[in-house]
C-alpha cells in the first residue's frame, strides 16, 4: 500500500441498532445512511464539551461542525458543560471515532463521545456526521463493494490503526442490514465515504477523500428523513393534558413533516403514550426537561401497529415527537394521548 490510511472507530453501544423500523429496501446505492432510532430531536440544541485540544484544533472544529448546521434544523452550543452531549477529546493514540447520534446520551459524563487523533480533510465534519446520527457510506448494504478482504485486513492491522481482524471487519467489511438504515442515491462524494486505495477492492478503484460535504450531504441532512428546517420548534409543541378525556386530533399533512407534544408529569410513575388512527406513525419521547434525552421510541406495539410507549416517569417536562413512518411519502390523520398507567 503506497498510502497509509486511517480509518475512523465507528462506535456504537451493545444493543446496536433501534428495531422499531419496519424493513425499508432500497432500489439501487444509498448514501449518507443514518441507523433508525438514532436521531436527534429535530430543532435540537447539542452542546460540546472540548476535553483538551489547542485552540487551532478547536476552531477547527467549530468551523467543520458547523457545516452541518449551515443545512440541518440543529445547532452545536460549544459551551464546555459538564453533562454536555458531545464531548470531544484529542488523543493522538486513539485514532478518530465518535458514538453515533442518541447514544451520546448514554455515555458515562467522565468519558469522550468523541476523539479526535488525527484531524486531516474532513475528519472532524465526518465524524461529526457520525455524532448526529450518520453512518459509515462503506458500509451500505446495497453499496456494492466487493472488498479484498486479505489486503484489508494487512493494512489495517498495521500502522496507524494497529487493528485486530475484530475491529476491521466491524469498521469496514461488514455491512448494515437493509432494515437497519435510513438512505437515498449512492454518492461518492460524500464526506462519510473515505478514501481507500485500490489494492482493497476486488476491481481495483478505490475511492478518493472527501474533505468537504457533498451537494447530496447537504440536500440529505436538510431533507424529511434527517434534519428538515421545516419542523415544529419545542415553542410550537401542543400541550398534553395527562388522563384528558378525549384524544388529541393531529394530521401529518405533508411528507417529512413532524408533529410535536409536551407533557408536564407532576407525580412520577408509569405512563402510556399512544396513537390511533389508520396512519402508521413513528413516535419518540424525550425529557425529563431535556430534548435530547430520548427515553423511548416505537412504531406499531399498539392497538392496530399504532404506536405506544409504556415508560415509569419521574416528575419533570417531556415531549413527544410524531412523524408518518414513510418520511418520503407518508401522510395522514392520527390521535394521540397521554395517561398513568
Amino acid at each position: 500500500m503506497s498510502k497509509l490510511v486511517h480509518v475512523c472507530t465507528q462506535r456504537l453501544l451493545p444493543a446496536e441498532l433501534m428495531q422499531f423500523q419496519p424493513t425499508v429496501r432500497s432500489r439501487g446505492r444509498t448514501r449518507a445512511i443514518m441507523p433508525l432510532g438514532k436521531l436527534w430531536m429535530n430543532g435540537s440544541t447539542l452542546r460540546v464539551r472540548f476535553i483538551g485540544g489547542t485552540p487551532a484544533q478547536q476552531a477547527t472544529v467549530r468551523e467543520q461542525a458547523s457545516w452541518w448546521t449551515a443545512h440541518a434544523n440543529l445547532q452545536f452550543d460549544f459551551n464546555n458543560a459538564a453533562d454536555a452531549e458531545i464531548r470531544i477529546g484529542f488523543d493522538p493514540a486513539k485514532g478518530a471515532w465518535s458514538y453515533v447520534g442518541t447514544d451520546n446520551r448514554s455515555i458515562p459524563l467522565d468519558q469522550p463521545t468523541m476523539n479526535l487523533g488525527f484531524m486531516d480533510g474532513g475528519t472532524v465534519a465526518h465524524e461529526f456526521g457520525h455524532a448526529i446520527g450518520l453512518m459509515h457510506e462503506h458500509q451500505n448494504p446495497a453499496g456494492g463493494i466487493q472488498w479484498n478482504e486479505a489486503a484489508v485486513i494487512r493494512d489495517l492491522s498495521g500502522p496507524p490503526n494497529n487493528w485486530s481482524e475484530a475491529t476491521i471487519r466491524h469498521n469496514v467489511l461488514n455491512k448494515y442490514r437493509a432494515d437497519q438504515i435510513n438512505g437515498t442515491t449512492f454518492d461518492p462524494d460524500s464526506v462519510m465515504l473515505y478514501f481507500f486505495p485500490g489494492s482493497w477492492v476486488q476491481n481495483g478503484v478505490g475511492t478518493r477523500a472527501n474533505p468537504i460535504l457533498s451537494a447530496l450531504d447537504k440536500a440529505f441532512i436538510g431533507g424529511a428523513k434527517a434534519y428538515p428546517k421545516t419542523a415544529p420548534t419545542l415553542v410550537d409543541a401542543k400541550e398534553l393534558v395527562i388522563g384528558a378525556t378525549r384524544r388529541t386530533s393531529a394530521a401529518i399533512g405533508k411528507a417529512g413533516e413532524e408533529d410535536l407534544f409536551q407533557f408536564t408529569v407532576k407525580t412520577g410513575g408509569p405512563h402510556i403514550i399512544d396513537t390511533r388512527g389508520p396512519t402508521d406513525v413513528v413516535m419518540k419521547l424525550f425529557g425529563p426537561d431535556s430534548p435530547t434525552a430520548v427515553i423511548a421510541e416505537d412504531d406499531d406495539s399498539g392497538v392496530d401497529t399504532n404506536a405506544r410507549i409504556h415508560a415509569n416517569l419521574i416528575p419533570g417536562r417531556y415531549f413527544v415527537q410524531v412523524r408518518h413512518y414513510n418520511r418520503a411519502t407518508g401522510m395522514g390523520n392520527y390521535t394521540v394521548k397521554v395517561r398513568k398507567a
